[in-house]
Order: structure tokens, then sequence, then C-alpha cells
């Protein structure tokens, strides 16, 4: 069965975003140190389309994932930088109940029950499955989370988007579990933290 891994950015104190939930590419999350050719070895597919020929990556194949989802706010990042679809060469849903069709006919636009579809995704055949954000969506889909594949980096906001959205009204604190199963520091202070439930 296919793996969801939420492979996500966050400061040391939790957040992937700051408040206003901007793209936190370059401003939060550093973009130049030697985790970034180590990290976009390992994980080419998360490289946006308009970026992967200038980093010789036009033909490089997927390594982990073949599916990406990710919530509005998380694309309208995009959007807002007139990318449309910044993963062509991956199966790209988008999860919103108050979006109508995507720019780009290639976005399957979801609002039907996200762990529904998420569970039917996982038991087809293919590659894991990437969560790329954003804290509302992660928070949705916590049951269905497989691993957590954490960029941490050595950056601390105080406030921002949370790495998973506080629950809705319910029956209480909800406590998941997970297992280190790799760490890889890097000199530029950022560490992939790779945990498995």
């Amino acid at each position: 069965m296919r793996k969801l891994v939420y492979l996500v950015a966050s400061t040391l104190d939790g957040f992937i975003a700051e408040t206003s939930r901007a793209d936190p590419s370059g401003t939060v999350f550093e973009l130049d140190g030697d985790h970034a050719a180590a990290l976009t070895a390992e994980y080419p597919e998360m490289i946006p389309h308009h970026v992967r020929a200038l980093l010789g990556l036009g033909e490089v194949e997927n390594r982990h994932f073949d599916t990406v989802l990710e919530g509005r706010v998380s694309y309208q990042m995009a959007l807002a930088q007139g990318v449309t679809n910044a993963y062509p060469h991956l199966r790209h849903l988008v999860f919103s109940t108050s979006m109508g069709a995507a720019p780009d006919p290639a976005i399957e636009v979801v609002s039907a029950d996200a762990l529904e579809v998420v569970r039917a995704l996982k038991a087809e055949e293919g590659l894991d499955i990437w969560l790329c954000g954003g804290g509302s969506l992660a928070a949705t889909l916590r049951t269905e989370i497989d691993e957590i594949h954490l960029k941490l980096n050595p950056v601390v906001l105080g406030e921002g988007a949370p790495l998973f959205d506080p629950p809705a009204a319910g029956p209480g604190t909800v406590i998941d579990r997970f297992r280190l199963i790799s760490a890889q520091p890097f000199d530029s202070g950022v560490a992939l933290m790779i945990y498995g439930r």
C-alpha cells in the first residue's frame, strides 16, 4: 500500500510559514547551504516545474512520489507568482470546498471528503503520496499520515502557520506517536528528520 508522507519545511517552533501564509521559500527558509543539493537529490519531485530545468532536473525521474496533495492556501502561493501548476510531473490534487476549477486543467480540485479520497489513493498502485501543505489539510489528514519528512530549519518565528492547524472542537487531545527513522544534519543547520507512525 502507498504511504502518505508529509514532506515539509518547519521552523524550530513548528511553523511552516509566517502568519500571512506567504511562500516561506527564500525568506523564512534559506535556499542556500549544503542541505539544498542533498535534499534536491533525495526529493527531485519536490522542485517546482519552473525551476527544474535551471537545476538540471528536467528529465530526472521521481524518486518517492507520483502524487502531490495540497490545500487551497498552499496552491494559491504558486498562483500568486503566476504558476498555475508547480508540479505537472506529479498527479496534482488541490483540496478546497470554496475553489472552483483550477486555471490549469491538469489540477484536480477536490471538494469531497479528504480522508476518503486519500484512503482511495493509498489503495492504488504507484509511488507514495506527498502531502506538501498546508497545516489545515495536514490536520484533516493527520490520521492517514504514515511518515513525516521534516526539513527542520534553525529559525524561530514565534508565530505563524503551524505544522498542523489546531483541531476543530472535538473530544479533547488526541496524541499520535511517531518513531524517529533517521536524522541527517547539515552544516547549514538544517536537519532532515524522518518519522514513521
